[in-house]
């Protein structure tokens, strides 16, 4: 493997994924924490959108607001759909040409296909599917003795390299690891949707707007999209609900989830699921919460029935108030709970409906 002169890297690069002209909420959460690692980082690092598509220009006001001190474009009629081979070429060779020290992605279904054929192209580290991330400014072997996550004897305490600090759940969820690339550059990561903070709107906001020369042409584009079809029935959209009511074990079956449902309309939230309701066919996977289900964070998360095992609080913990309904008053759950209610949720439920109406 090549030496890499790591001075001639440098800003974090945020894919900023739009569809159809609008960003993804996983865009403006990246680009706030890729303000705040930015800062973190100092020596003048930037912050910066890359924005891929077809008339995509007024996006960048968006950006400005949520964090980014510039924006890169990419703007062709070969990519105003998604495809692998298109949109892998375009910033592949963006990357190449700016060569960013950082680069940020959402662990979405375009970001999950698009990271990694970057990576391989690059020959860079990637890490999938972050919940935390974290830079070394200078020796961090102090860092590493407290997390234990860190080999510390694979750290030299002499380099003063600015190492990515990309945190992931494994072994499902059981335990953290951190990982680092301390050879490669860029520093490459996909970060799951609902888990980062984005920044206060600022209105005004101004920056950088640079548009990269596309050279794209049909053959570099072995697929050809013929029609986009929207699923015939829409899917739940548990990342951007401020309210949660969610299902487990203890729903007991299919028709158990009316009794949620009812909760979930009279407060104006929506219906989630752990993942053994799911596994036990009583409620569609779009509804799953958790280490294999969708990440999130509303301002109220109300576990019905939910033993709260470590998969299913990793995709939930950081709501803003948790209550939790359960018979088992023991149970990791009602531990976790910032409101606790004991008792059978057949019962509670219909008690907190007939209160709230």
């Amino acid at each position: 493997m090549a030496t890499v002169n790591f001075d001639e890297y440098k800003n974090i690069w945020v894919f900023a994924e739009q569809r159809k002209g609008k960003l993804m909420n996983v865009a403006y959460e990246l680009l706030g924490e890729g303000y705040n690692l930015s800062r973190e980082l100092g020596d003048g690092c930037k912050v910066c959108a890359l924005i891929v598509g077809k008339d995509i220009g007024g996006l960048a006001e968006e950006c400005f607001a949520y964090g980014a001190d510039k924006v890169y474009t990419i703007d062709d009629d070969l990519l105003e759909v998604y495809t692998t081979d298109g949109y892998t070429k375009v910033v592949t060779e963006a990357i190449n040409e700016f060569k960013p020290e950082i680069v940020l992605y959402g662990a979405t279904f375009i970001g999950r296909d698009l990271a990694p054929r970057c990576a391989a192209r690059l020959d860079a580290g990637l890490t999938a599917d972050c919940t935390h991330l974290n830079v070394r400014v200078k020796n961090y072997i102090d860092y590493a003795e407290k997390n234990t996550t860190l080999n510390t004897e694979s750290l030299d305490p002499e380099d003063p390299a600015k190492n990515l600090l990309m945190t992931r759940p494994a072994f499902g969820g059981n335990l953290m690891a951190t990982i680092v690339c301390p050879t490669t550059r860029p520093q490459m990561s996909t970060v799951r949707p609902g888990v980062m903070d984005k920044l206060e709107k600022r209105e005004g906001a101004t920056g950088e707007i640079v548009k990269i020369k596309c050279e794209l042409s049909k053959d570099d584009i072995r697929t050809t999209v013929k029609e986009v079809v929207k699923a015939a029935k829409e899917l739940v959209n548990l990342i951007d609900a401020e309210i949660i009511v969610s299902g487990g074990r203890g729903v007991k079956n299919a028709d158990g989830f009316e009794v949620i449902r009812n909760l979930a309309d009279c407060v104006g939230g929506v219906v989630g699921a752990s993942r053994a309701a799911v596994d036990s066919g009583w409620i569609e996977g779009s509804h799953q919460v958790g280490q294999t289900g969708t990440t999130v964070k509303p301002k109220i998360y109300i576990a019905c029935g939910i033993s709260g095992a470590i998969q299913h609080q990793v995709g939930m913990q950081t709501s803003d108030i948790i209550i939790a309904i359960n018979k088992d008053n023991d149970c990791p759950m009602m531990h976790l709970a910032d409101y606790a209610l004991e008792g059978d949720l057949f019962k509670v439920i219909p008690e907190l409906i007939a209160e709230w109406n």
